[in-house]
């Protein structure tokens, strides 16, 4: 397993590009681990990894 660190922004870019207007610069920002690197993704994985991150971030802003 090659783990990479990644912005969502070049998670999105690649595989669901279309998202790009919808999501704030600093969700485009967060970093994200990808256990087995980004070679191995899919657009589906992007939606979920994408999804998964606003909500996270989301929590982030209410506890502050």
């Amino acid at each position: 397993m090659d783990m990479e660190t990644v912005k969502l922004s070049r998670i999105v870019e690649k595989l669901v590009p279309e998202l790009v207007p919808f999501l704030t610069q600093r969700e485009l920002d967060l970093t994200i681990v990808l256990r087995d690197g980004l070679g191995l993704l899919e657009p589906q994985d992007a939606m979920e990894i994408v999804q998964h991150s606003i909500c996270e971030y989301q929590k982030e802003v209410l506890m502050q």
